[in-house]
């Protein structure tokens, strides 16, 4: 009989201290709005290359990459195997430097057409 009394108040105790801290999550996620970052925010003049494909007018990094995406989609130039990779066309090819390059890899190459 004791052995039950013990573990019902052990699982009260857990319960009651799994409910404080959902409560304190909650109210801090609540306080704090999220705030995009500046340097994503900036707008930066793309290379004649670049300018190409997303316009001449300077862009956030952020706009650059839609376009980019919107321009790769449209000319359904996604590899159909292997959905990471691009496969260039000409206009493309003059900004990556080469024939397939990986989703991740295009961030890194656009940003050396941005300033």
């Amino acid at each position: 009989m004791a052995k039950k009394k013990t573990t019902k108040k052990a699982t009260k105790k857990a319960t009651k201290k799994a409910t404080k801290k959902a409560t304190k999550k909650a109210t801090k996620k609540a306080a704090t709005k999220r705030k995009p970052n500046k340097a994503f925010m900036k707008p930066l003049t793309p290379s004649a290359a670049l300018a190409a494909i997303v316009g001449a007018s300077p862009l956030p990094r952020t706009e650059v990459v839609k376009k980019l995406w919107a321009y790769i989609k449209k000319n359904k130039l996604q590899d159909t195997k292997n959905r990471r990779n691009i496969n260039a066309d000409a206009k493309l090819k003059s900004v990556f430097g080469k024939g397939t390059v990986s989703m991740f890899e295009m961030t890194k190459i656009v940003s050396k057409h941005l300033r």
